[in-house]
């Protein structure tokens, strides 16, 4: 089973571009053909937040259509860029958003792997935070099936990363999750967006990982001074999430562009060990 993971589309309405220089729609549409142009397609593909960059509802018509040629199923969670409502209103008739207590927040069941998407919002404010109401609807999840292989998927990041100013925005209240996650051997992985990059990190028994955006990167600068984050156009990707009996979940982060090759792998003449090898055969 292979699960990609998408996120921080921050899609605008047609014709506009964030930050006033990304054209993250253009950017979506390439996200889009390269996971349809793989190899082996994913099963099924989860988007961990800021779908949209304003939350306005032509962002996410707009949103829907880009989405549209992807031929696998597509399941979004909100990030701090996204309004629940508007959300709500334009994917409902998908039919997996519960809409549970006003928090967009449902599992996936009938794959080997099980997938737990969560909504973190804390509407008009940046950082995301698992109320008690929310903690209590995921424990209720994990304790339904104990023994099935679980990825879990939210927006915020329940861990600190070393990017001290979006660290200050992470998901607050990441204690609680821990100590719940920690009472369950079959999380496979926690997997967030937020914060446009590739990372990974040991946390609460299992592994955390954020995925880079498909648009623009935040940059990498682990100084601990907390000045503001700032953006950079780093090529754009997204995370493979490859699940198997044999190997457990193994996770590949792929570069979104046009690049030479492949290549076979022909050895020159000079290339140490050549002779042998050809006496050999």
């Amino acid at each position: 089973m292979i699960v990609a993971q998408i996120t921080d589309l921050h899609v605008r309405p047609r014709g506009r571009v964030a930050y006033g220089r990304v054209d993250t729609n253009a950017m979506l549409a390439s996200a889009v053909a390269a996971l349809e142009a793989l190899p082996r397609r994913p099963d099924l593909v989860i988007a961990s937040g800021d779908l949209t960059d304003c939350g306005l509802a032509e962002e996410y018509e707009v949103l829907r259509a880009l989405l549209a040629p992807l031929s696998m199923p597509v399941y979004l969670v909100p990030g701090n860029h996204d309004r629940r409502a508007g959300l709500y209103a334009e994917f409902a008739s998908e039919g997996y958003l519960d809409n549970v207590d006003g928090f967009l927040h449902y599992a996936v069941d009938g794959h080997p792997l099980r997938l737990i998407g969560l909504d973190t919002v804390v509407p008009g404010h940046g950082h995301g935070e698992m109320c008690a109401a929310r903690l209590a609807w995921l424990a209720a999840r994990l304790e339904e099936q104990p023994d099935r292989p679980t990825m879990i998927f939210m927006h915020h990041p329940p861990f600190l990363t070393g990017l001290a100013d979006m660290d200050s925005i992470n998901r607050r209240n990441g204690a609680p999750i821990a100590d719940l996650l920690r009472r369950y051997d079959n999380v496979e992985r926690v997997v967030c967006g937020h914060h446009h990059r590739p990372i990974t990190t040991r946390w609460a028994g299992t592994i955390g990982s954020v995925a880079p955006s498909t648009a623009h990167q935040v940059a990498l600068d682990l100084v601990p001074d907390g000045s503001p984050a700032t953006f950079t156009m780093e090529p754009p990707g997204f995370h493979l999430h490859l699940w198997s009996l044999e190997a457990g979940l193994v996770s590949h982060g792929v570069p979104i562009g046009a690049y030479e090759g492949p290549f076979p792998f022909v050895l020159d003449a000079d290339y140490p060990g050549h002779a042998a090898k050809a006496e050999a055969a």
